[in-house]
């Protein structure tokens, strides 16, 4: 049970103030009754709750793809950039919901938000051995020696060594290369440094997959909807 003002107020209905004016002009009901009384308890789960004529559907956890853009930080809040949570409409804004895991500043594609903190860790820790699948364009040639020393595990600059990565050379020539690299950690820069490591610059760099989700082809960059509910039950049992 819950205060019913708590329960419109994180929905987006307004402050407390706001839903308590509300109250007074007979605008909510619960159960068939007119309210009086913004702080009675209800069960926002099973109680009929009627705001100025419409019902709300309540629920705790959001869950939302996201295709980054550029320039976006993968943070709830930044002094100076504007941030991938910022980006979203105020009904989703008001669940705070944040980035699982992170996308560097100019890297682009696949983010998944969510408030659901048990799915973030689940998804986030090493022992789950998660994948994230790049798309990735190289200024150099690639070649079947770097798929190799991808998979032993590429030592970075700071001397840490990465586990055992998947690269698949997509297209490759000696102006440049397309590539799909798969990794299951998130080091600072990681799949950049990789490529650094062996002598090679990654220029273009879109995450396409992240565990069972793959990135809506339809979203362009900076758009986000929810998951459906197929998607979430396959990534719920991940």
């Amino acid at each position: 049970m819950e205060r019913l003002d708590k329960v419109l107020s994180n929905l987006g209905y307004g402050s407390r103030k706001e839903i308590k004016q509300a109250v007074r002009k007979g605008l909510i009901e619960v159960n068939g009754e007119l309210v009086k009384d913004n702080g009675m308890q209800v069960d926002p789960e099973s109680d009929r709750i009627i705001v100025n004529g419409e019902e709300i559907f309540y629920r705790k956890f959001i869950y939302l793809m996201m295709n980054k853009p550029d320039g976006v930080v993968s943070a709830t809040f930044d002094n100076r950039d504007e941030t991938v949570v910022d980006l979203l409409e105020v009904e989703h804004q008001v669940f705070n919901p944040f980035p699982v895991g992170r996308l560097d500043k100019d890297t682009v594609g696949l983010l998944f938000l969510t408030n659901d903190g048990e799915l973030n860790h689940r998804l986030i820790s090493p022992k789950w051995k998660v994948d994230k699948v790049y798309y990735a364009k190289i200024d150099k040639k690639v070649t079947e020696d770097d798929v190799n020393k991808f998979k032993k595990g590429i030592t970075l600059d700071d001397g840490y060594l990465c586990k055992e990565a998947k690269l698949e050379i997509l297209n490759a020539t000696d102006e440049g290369s397309e590539v799909e690299v798969t990794i299951q950690e998130g080091k600072f820069h990681q799949v950049k440094r990789m490529f650094e490591a062996v002598g090679k610059e990654v220029v273009y760099l879109k995450r396409i997959e992240f565990g069972t989700l793959k990135l809506d082809e339809d979203l362009e960059e900076g758009e986000y909807r929810e998951l459906t509910d197929e998607e979430l039950a396959v990534l719920k049992g991940f």
